[in-house]
């Protein structure tokens, strides 16, 4: 797909054409053109360059947990949270023209593809190989021609490529489903009386006895639902910690607002990283497919 000469109408991600960010970004916002990148650094600065308006960033798999490194990265792409979508994702075995499930015997994809499909991969005695990404892994296998290469991706990217189904629906989790944050330059504020809304924050408690238990009592004690909360050291010697945390509402919001200066009181730093719609998938409905 063409970069669009209208940036407001294009949207950057982590991949190559064909990828399941790309295909989460065609599904969220059909009307928009969107932009691959090599790295999420990279797609962090499209956006930060005005090259694009967003970025889908993955952050979690329901099956393979989280993306590696992208919340250490989070805070410091300079954008904010706008948003969050939730992909279905539904792996392919691609190979070749004239490929067979007998023939394969290296599987190549990225990392988190290859964890979701461990149990098809090991049933078959195939070898793993990690790509930067799926849809790169499903370009690379194309050029090879190799019959006893496959990749793992989504159908997108066997389209794109040229590359035969050898098998659908190969992933071990009837519920695999990835969890992507939407990036802006500018920060939205969603009304606090409409809708479910959720803020991303990160913040670094004291290091004192007890200082994380204290930090987050004020959820607890004003009913604010943590929905995630991971912590990440920050220093060579393991003693500073820092955490990332998605919640349940607005902070204009009484008991969220007292809940974050509580947060405040025994933390070092808190920053919210972003205050937006919550995915209609937290209320049951279907992720995108």
């Amino acid at each position: 797909m063409a970069e669009s000469s209208d940036p407001t109408m294009c949207i950057a991600f982590q991949g190559d054409h064909g990828a399941y960010s790309d295909m989460a970004c065609r599904a969220r916002f059909p009307e928009m053109v969107t932009l691959p990148s090599r790295s999420f650094e990279d797609t962090f600065a499209a956006v930060e360059s005005g090259r694009a308006f967003y970025a889908m960033i993955p952050v979690e798999n329901s099956s393979a947990g989280r993306v590696a490194d992208i919340h250490h990265l989070l805070p410091e792409s300079g954008l904010h949270i706008v948003g969050e979508h939730f992909q279905r994702v539904n792996h392919q075995l691609l190979a070749p023209q004239g490929a067979s499930l007998e023939s394969i015997r290296v599987v190549r994809s990225h990392v988190q593809a290859l964890s979701q499909c461990r149990g098809f991969l090991r049933r078959r005695g195939l070898e793993s190989v990690v790509h930067a990404d799926t849809a790169g892994a499903a370009a690379e296998v194309a050029g090879l021609g190799d019959p006893t290469q496959a990749a793992i991706a989504s159908k997108l990217a066997g389209e794109i490529y040229g590359l035969t189904t050898l098998s659908e629906d190969i992933e071990d989790a009837e519920h695999n489903t990835t969890r992507f944050l939407i990036m802006a330059r500018d920060p939205v504020d969603p009304p606090s009386d409409q809708g479910r809304v959720m803020t991303s924050m990160v913040f670094r408690v004291r290091s004192v006895p007890a200082s994380l238990y204290k930090a987050l009592g004020g959820f607890a004690t004003n009913g604010v639902n943590i929905t995630k909360l991971e912590s990440y050291i920050m220093d060579s010697q393991f003693t500073v910690a820092q955490f990332y945390a998605d919640i349940e509402g607005h902070p204009d919001e009484r008991a969220v607002r007292l809940a974050l200066e509580e947060l405040g009181f025994f933390s070092r730093e808190v920053r919210i990283l972003g205050v937006y719609p919550a995915s209609p998938f937290r209320d049951g409905e279907d992720a995108a497919g």
